[in-house]
């Protein structure tokens, strides 16, 4: 899979992009992530990519040519999908990484500022958001996408690091985990993972994967 990632910030996707399992991902050909500067397609010798909104308003948005130059600057794929961050996008969620997983290529605009001339959101296939917060930009949001939908692709995660039982896979929060100490502090790994019981292992995981659902996240709890 290939993502390319428009940003005013390239260092901030190319930093991350040197640990964990991206990185290992990017080392044995599973994705490549490749960053276009918006900076390089601003207008005049100051290379301008924002403006003042017309009708007033505080602060300032991107311009629509810098985001449209930079896109025309990339060769598309035939199964290819394309973004723009946003605070009004429609929320990212596992089923949404699940979804293009078997993409091509993940295009990615990272909004900034004020956000952007909604003129660009025809040039794209969709505005995406990482949840009902304001970031500064679009970059935490483009990283997001990045690691949650690599970890999906078939071949990237070892044995080991598996996500079938994870947090969201089934819709539930995954359930508490232990490991060594057995006691630390007064504090204790409850006895049945201690039992080697394999059939009241997983009925207890269940049991509170479904409480911690229910405590955390009552909106999933609601939904099942």
């Amino acid at each position: 899979m290939r993502f390319e990632i428009v940003t005013l910030f390239p260092e901030i996707i190319s930093s991350y992009c040197k640990f964990g399992i991206v990185s290992r991902a990017i080392s044995e050909g599973q994705i490549s992530v490749n960053l276009t500067d918006l900076r390089h397609f601003g207008i005049g010798k100051h290379r301008q990519v924002d403006d003042l909104p017309y009708g007033g308003g505080v602060g300032l948005i991107f311009k629509i040519e810098p985001i449209y130059y930079a896109l025309e600057s990339i060769k598309k794929e035939d199964k290819s999908k394309s973004f723009i961050t946003s605070a009004s996008g429609i929320k990212w969620d596992q089923k949404y990484a699940e979804l293009l997983k078997e993409e091509k290529q993940i295009i990615i605009v990272c909004g900034r500022y004020e956000g952007y001339d909604e003129r660009v959101t025809q040039m794209v296939d969709y505005e995406v958001s990482i949840g009902d917060f304001i970031l500064t930009g679009g970059e935490l949001c483009a990283l997001t996408m990045i690691d949650s939908v690599t970890r999906l692709i078939p071949g990237v995660l070892r044995k080991e690091e598996t996500f079938e039982e994870e947090s969201f896979t089934n819709g539930m929060l995954e359930y508490p985990q232990y490991t060594r100490p057995q006691e630390f502090n007064g504090l204790s790994v409850p006895s049945v993972l201690l039992s080697g019981h394999h059939a009241e292992i997983k009925k207890w995981r269940e049991e509170q994967s479904r409480i911690k659902t229910q405590r955390n996240r009552p909106d999933l709890y609601k939904a099942k």
